[in-house]
């Protein structure tokens, strides 16, 4: 490589530097002041740094077979910042590349997006008029990483959730401060984006402004939410103690609370919603289920690959990171095998995803089996799936089809696509789809095919709870281009 090769590579990373160091201050403000949430390819600009943003683009490559520019992605954002939009979520990724890569027709770039984004300026409000108060009850790793989200957007207009509750057991002395150290700082997902101090007098934590009451409490009975000004709370049990409608109940007894989200299997009848398959099945039931973060991560999948090759039969394999429920060194537990040592062992176990599917996708009812193996990683799962299908796609039709549903489809949030022959778990730590397909596993025969998904069973199953949460409570923010 030459001198001038050299300097020219160095300065063309450089200009991409400045332009996102550019974006930043705008996507913050159409963020707060207009409540348009910004995304490249899905990724989500507001609180990005320069770097994330660069790397937003990168993936716009294997989604898209093309990066835009961020040239060409900032030229989109100076233009939106001249339309009168309603709340709404626009990935100028895309927008960019539909502009600059396939749009055939002379049209200028506002004329262009003013055709793309003609139902957001039209659009009023899609969120309830007063906030939404949110209580979680269990502060465990999802309820962290759901902390994490809800306060970080806790500023803009639109957002109506607002994290003013987390209930747990105990009260000891320095509880408070422990609780606060675990939001502050996090072995996998790093440290809290923000601050948090605690105020120790009247047991709260308060981070990034947001006052947040922590009540301790043996049971939900024991609870009054009102005397701490909270009214109508959706309850959000991350504790997974309770898993049945009548357990599940209690967290309705108290006064201030009004609906239950389980961010755990259910049991009976229960509904268990995966987002993006059938959450049109959330009307106003009090009770609501969120699954688990692997149907969250086969569900999606294995409705994209039914509605296209339809499955016949088949099994999945879970390959899943270790967690509390299992034991660091050898110990008695109630679950077979279970008591071994989780960072030493891989160990075999059952799982009920292959049969949550049948909740969500009741067409492959009696279709799938399943097991799973606990392995000595803290995150980051994978499901590997054997499917019989009613078609013989080859593997290059079964990629394309599954890269263009991860890159344009319904399921778009739900599914990302990897095609990375270096690609390994701890690479999918922050993925916010709760299922990343791995192409290059893919193998085909006949009828036959085996799939392989990522998930980051913290992050990507969170993201996935709280799309849910912001349909409980009325959020419906649209996404374009559609």
């Amino acid at each position: 490589m030459t001198i001038e090769s050299s300097k020219a590579h160095l300065a063309a990373y450089t200009k991409d530097q400045n332009l996102a160091e550019l974006m930043i201050p705008a996507v913050g403000h159409l963020y707060r002041e207009n409540g348009i949430i910004v995304l490249v390819f899905g990724r989500k600009l507001m609180n990005a740094s320069v770097i994330d943003i660069i790397k937003a683009h990168r993936f716009g490559r294997r989604i898209a077979g093309k990066d835009p520019s961020l040239e060409q992605t900032s030229e989109v954002l100076k233009a939106l910042a001249r339309m009168d939009l309603g709340i709404c979520r626009i990935d100028i990724g895309k927008l960019a590349h539909r502009f600059y890569h396939e749009n055939g027709s002379s049209e200028s770039l506002d004329e262009f997006l003013a055709r793309e984004l003609a139902p957001a300026a039209a659009s009023g409000d899609h969120a309830p008029e007063d906030p939404q108060d949110v209580v979680l009850y269990g502060f465990g790793r999802i309820g962290r990483v759901l902390a994490r989200l809800l306060i970080e957007r806790s500023t803009a207009r639109h957002n109506k959730l607002r994290l003013r509750a987390i209930v747990v057991r105990g009260g000891r002395d320095g509880d408070l401060e422990k609780r606060a150290s675990l939001l502050r700082r996090d072995s996998i997902h790093g440290p809290f984006n923000g601050s948090v101090t605690v105020d120790v007098e009247n047991s709260a934590i308060i981070a990034n402004g947001n006052y947040i009451n922590v009540i301790y409490a043996n049971q939900p009975e024991d609870i009054d939410y009102t005397k701490y000004g909270i009214r109508d709370a959706l309850v959000v049990d991350n504790a997974g103690v309770f898993k049945d409608e009548m357990s599940l109940s209690r967290h309705l007894v108290p006064q201030g609370a009004a609906k239950v989200l389980l961010t755990a299997p259910a049991k009976g009848d229960v509904r268990n919603i995966v987002y993006g398959v059938n959450h049109h099945m959330l009307d106003d039931q009090p009770i609501v289920c969120a699954a688990s973060c692997t149907t969250n991560a086969i569900t999606p999948v294995l409705k994209a690959i039914n509605d296209r090759y339809s499955i016949v039969n088949g099994h999945v394999e879970t390959v899943h990171s270790y967690t509390n429920d299992q034991n660091l060194i050898d110990n008695y537990h109630s679950a077979e095998r279970r008591g071994r040592s989780a960072p030493l062992n891989m160990v075999l176990t059952t799982t009920g995803a292959a049969g949550a599917v049948a909740k969500a996708l009741p067409e492959l009812a009696g279709k799938l089996t399943g097991n799973a193996i606990r392995v000595p990683t803290p995150n980051v799962s994978l499901a590997v799936m054997n499917l019989n299908l009613s078609e013989a796609p080859t593997r290059d039709e079964l990629n394309a089809y599954m890269r263009d549903v991860a890159y344009d489809s319904p399921l778009s949030e739900q599914i990302s696509y990897s095609a990375s022959t270096e690609a390994v778990s701890s690479d999918m730590v922050g993925t916010p789809e709760p299922a990343i397909f791995d192409s290059v596993a893919t193998i085909v025969q006949g009828n036959s095919c085996v799939v392989y998904v990522w998930y980051d069973n913290e992050f990507g199953y969170t993201v996935q709870v709280l799309r849910v949460m912001r349909h409980m409570v009325g959020m419906h923010i649209p996404l374009y281009p559609a």
